[in-house]
């Protein structure tokens, strides 16, 4: 880490949290180099790239204090949140963060869903396009593990000057930003719950057609070889949107395929919850056969199944939502093109009684 970006995250933090407000006058230059060890030069470095992003401002002969970053007059002063689903357990705290951070700021919200589908992304990127009253989109990527045919669109939108952040992935052919949990460590950390409780023999249940899945097999992956495990291909399940909403019938193949497993990393609380169900149903005892751990600690991790919760890794859905609006107004307002909007979360395991311990 380069020694400005202590300052510009302490800076930052402290904007984001509330105990820098608008207005409100930072420590001098003097005060920073002596809390931070660094020289005038270095700290002078962080002030500036932090006003480039729109974040401070300077006032001659009384100091740098931090911007408003409200909507202006310019009549772009609408950001538009477009997401998969609207019925998702994850989607309704985090559309609430973005919209409270957004408004506080004087810019409203024009919400959308794709239902997960190419054709509907692209009906709405191209009535976007076609606006003058959008500062910036705000965008859940659809399948963003597969090929995508509106990566031009996105492309357009950003030639426009609109800005364009991603939330929970991303595509990889574009160099855009994306706020998300960091999906490889917190899947690492999922699996390695399992390996502390003394498992070896490790499966896994993910997502074949988002980005997430990509990044949570390299999780599973690094967790188990780091750690000295084997593993066979014939324990790692892909599955797609459809399956998940076709629930039993999707997953009956699972069973077989973990067989000598003794214990499953899923994808999110809903296939863990589905998959334990399904195993119950087969006169599995649950967890001293299968032991599960998800993701998202969803409600439906802290009911469990048949009275069995399940250890999970938090998604922090709020906190993503208010970090992703954030950003995005930093981007509607910085000057510099080259600030890095991109912000992962790490997530650690919430252990419940899904995890059995082997000796």
């Amino acid at each position: 880490m380069a020694k400005y970006q202590k300052v510009i995250d302490w800076i930052s933090k402290n904007i984001d949290n509330g105990t820098l407000k608008p207005g409100s006058r930072i420590p001098s230059e003097n005060e920073l180099c002596a809390k931070f060890g660094l020289s005038r030069q270095t700290v002078r470095h962080a002030i500036l790239m932090l006003a480039e992003e729109g974040l401070l401002e300077s006032r001659r002969g009384s100091g740098t204090y931090v911007a408003d970053q409200k909507a202006d007059d310019s009549g772009r002063s609408v950001v538009a949140v477009v997401t998969t689903y609207v019925d998702d357990y994850i989607f309704p705290s985090t559309i609430r963060g973005i919209e409270n951070t957004l408004s506080e700021k004087g810019y409203s919200m024009q919400l959308s869903f794709t239902n997960n589908t190419v054709d509907k992304e692209r009906q709405i990127l191209e009535d976007i396009s076609r606006r003058s009253d959008v500062a910036g989109v705000i965008m859940e990527p659809v399948k963003s593990a597969l090929p995508n045919p509106n990566m031009h669109l996105y492309r357009e939108l950003t030639e426009k000057g609109i800005k364009v952040l991603f939330i929970n992935s991303f595509y990889p052919e574009l160099n855009l930003p994306h706020v998300s949990i960091n999906d490889e460590e917190c899947a690492y950390q999922a699996v390695k719950a399992l390996i502390d409780a003394g498992h070896k023999v490790i499966g896994c249940v993910l997502k074949l057609d988002d980005g997430q899945g990509r990044e949570r097999y390299r999780g599973y992956l690094r967790a188990m070889t780091e750690h000295g495990l084997s593993f066979t291909y014939d324990h790692v399940n892909w599955i797609d949107t459809i399956d998940i909403k076709d629930g039993f019938k999707a997953l009956s193949r699972v069973k077989d395929r973990l067989k000598g497993c003794t214990a499953v990393f899923c994808y999110n609380d809903q296939v863990a919850g589905m998959l334990m169900q399904m195993l119950r149903a087969s006169g599995m005892k649950l967890p001293e056969e299968m032991s599960v751990v998800g993701m998202d600690d969803s409600d439906l991790a802290k009911i469990g199944v048949d009275g069995v919760t399940i250890a999970s890794i938090p998604h922090p859905k709020s906190k993503l939502g208010q970090k992703a609006a954030q950003n995005m107004i930093r981007l509607i307002h910085g000057v510099n093109s080259n600030y890095n909007a991109t912000y992962e979360f790490s997530e650690s395991v919430v252990v419940r009684a899904s995890i059995s311990v082997r000796s």
